[in-house]
């Protein structure tokens, strides 16, 4: 059995936004050489995400309204007691917990094994920084 890693790197501009990283994601399917198993893709920080959707832009609107109104942007620490550490990024660790870590794709024959529309999208939650993303390839 094959392993393989890689680490991807972004900056997000803004506080939120949404990155579709299938590219990335089938080009180190490539590179390790597996034909068949499975790529782990997770965000190695605790204010981002990795999840599995379509890449419309109004879907990625619509996840950063919702996700606003779940947890608003409030750097005081009246609403969110982790702000008290001197932080203000409280809302981003509760917009990660909902958006989830990671996500597990099939390989079959060299390629993601994706449903229709399906794509593996990075989000940001507490941008203007470089963040990484770890893809863990396994298979024959």
């Amino acid at each position: 059995m094959k392993s393989y890693r890689k680490e991807l790197w972004f900056r997000i501009p803004e506080r939120m936004g949404f990155l579709n990283i299938t590219p990335e994601v089938e080009a180190a399917v490539t590179e390790s050489g597996v034909r068949e198993g499975m790529v782990l893709v997770n965000a190695m920080h605790i204010t981002a995400s990795v999840f599995i959707n379509d890449d419309e832009p109004g879907l990625h609107e619509d996840y950063a309204r919702w996700l606003e109104w779940l947890a608003p942007f409030d750097a005081s620490s009246d609403r969110y007691h982790h702000n008290r550490t001197g932080e203000d990024n409280g809302d981003a660790h509760h917009k990660r917990q909902v958006m989830g870590r990671e996500v597990v794709v099939a390989i079959t024959e060299g390629a993601l094994d994706f449903g229709p529309w399906e794509q593996v999208i990075y989000g940001e939650f507490d941008g203007r920084r470089r963040k990484r993303v770890l893809v863990k390839i396994i298979g024959e």
